[in-house]
C-alpha cells in the first residue's frame, strides 16, 4: 500500500490484503441507525444512561447520598456528555483521514476503506447527535482550550500521530460501550447505539493499527518520541473532557464538590485504567510508551 505522503519503500512488509478484509466486513456487517435504533420508544424513566459503575461519582460517599431520580439523570448527562465529546473527535478524525487520503490510490483497498470509515463516522455522528436529543440532553462541549488544540490537530497531525489519536478515541470508548450494550437497567437506546459504535469500529481500530505500523516502521528515535508525546498529548485532551463538569449541576449537585470527587474517585481510576490496557501494550509495542507520555497518560489515569 502506498501513501501519497510517503514515497514507495520497497523494503517495507506489505499487507495487501487487510484493508479489503475490512471492506469485505464492512459490506458484510454495517448499521443504519436510522432503523436499527427505535427513535420513537418512550424512556423508562428507571434506566439508566450508563451502567452505574461506570459513573465518575460511583462508589463515592456522594453517590451514596444521591437519590435514584439523580442517580439517573446524571448517567444520562454522563453518556449524553461522552457522546457529545465523541462526536467532536469523528469530525476531527473525519478531517484527519480525508486530508491523509487526498489524491490517493482511488483503486487501492486503503483508499476506499478510509472513506468507508469517514461514511460510518458521519452516521455515527449523526446517531449520537439524535440519541442526546431523544434524552432531551443539550450539547456539551469540550473546553474552548481543547477545542483550538483539537482545530491545530486535524489541520497538521499526519502518518502514526494521526492514526494514534483516532485509535485513543477508539479504544478508549470501546470497553466501555461494550459494558453498556449488556446493561440490563441502561436505556435501550444507549445500549443499541453502543452495539453499533463497538461492532463498527472495531474495523477502524484495526485500521488504525495497521497504519500505524506501516507508518512508523523504520522511523528513528527522535521521530517516535515526538509521536508518542503528540499522541498522549491528544489523549489526555480527549479524556479529559469526556465528561462535562456541567453534568453535575444538571443532577442537582454542587459542582465544586461533585468534581473533586470524580477526582478522587479510585474505582472510575481503576475502570479507566483496565479500558487502556490493551492500547498502552500496543503503544509499546510501537515504541511509542515514552516516560513523558506515560506521565501525561497516568494524568487521565490510562495508565
Amino acid at each position: 500500500m502506498t501513501h501519497p505522503t510517503a514515497p514507495l519503500d520497497a523494503t517495507r512488509t506489505e499487507t495487501p490484503d487487510g484493508s479489503q478484509l475490512l471492506l469485505d466486513s464492512a459490506a458484510s456487517l454495517s448499521y443504519d441507525p436510522a432503523t436499527e435504533v427505535d427513535w420513537d420508544a418512550p424512556l423508562d424513566p428507571h434506566h439508566f444512561g450508563l451502567n452505574p459503575e461506570w459513573s465518575t461519582l460511583y462508589g463515592t460517599d456522594l453517590w451514596d447520598e444521591m437519590t435514584d431520580e439523580q442517580r439517573v439523570t446524571l448517567t444520562r448527562h454522563e453518556v449524553a456528555s461522552i457522546m457529545s465529546t465523541g462526536i467532536w473527535f469523528e469530525m476531527v478524525l473525519q478531517q484527519m483521514e480525508l486530508r491523509d487520503q487526498y489524491c490517493g490510490d482511488y483503486a487501492g483497498s486503503d483508499f476506499q476503506f478510509a472513506l468507508t470509515e469517514v461514511a460510518d463516522e458521519c452516521r455515527h455522528s449523526i446517531m449520537f447527535a439524535r440519541a442526546c436529543s431523544k434524552m432531551e440532553i443539550p450539547a456539551y462541549f469540550p473546553r474552548r482550550s481543547s477545542i483550538e488544540l483539537g482545530r491545530i490537530f486535524k489541520a497538521v497531525a499526519t502518518a502514526e500521530v494521526a492514526y494514534g489519536g483516532i485509535l485513543v478515541a477508539e479504544e478508549v470508548l470501546d470497553v466501555m460501550q461494550r459494558d453498556w450494550m449488556r446493561g440490563a437497567d441502561v436505556l435501550p437506546i444507549v445500549r443499541t447505539t453502543s452495539k453499533i459504535h463497538v461492532v463498527e469500529e472495531s474495523r477502524h481500530m484495526k485500521f488504525a493499527r495497521q497504519e500505524m505500523r506501516e507508518r512508523i516502521e523504520g522511523a528513528g528515535r527522535l521521530r517516535r518520541r515526538m509521536s508518542a508525546l503528540i499522541i498522549a498529548i491528544a489523549a489526555n485532551v480527549i479524556v479529559s473532557n469526556m465528561v462535562n463538569e456541567g453534568v453535575y449541576a444538571a443532577a442537582g449537585l454542587d459542582t465544586k464538590r461533585a468534581v473533586a470527587a470524580a477526582k478522587a474517585n479510585q474505582h472510575h481510576h481503576t475502570l479507566m485504567r483496565s479500558s487502556c490496557a490493551h492500547l498502552m501494550e500496543f503503544l509499546d509495542e510501537l515504541g511509542l510508551l515514552t516516560r513523558p507520555a506515560m506521565w501525561l497518560y497516568r494524568r487521565v489515569s490510562m495508565i
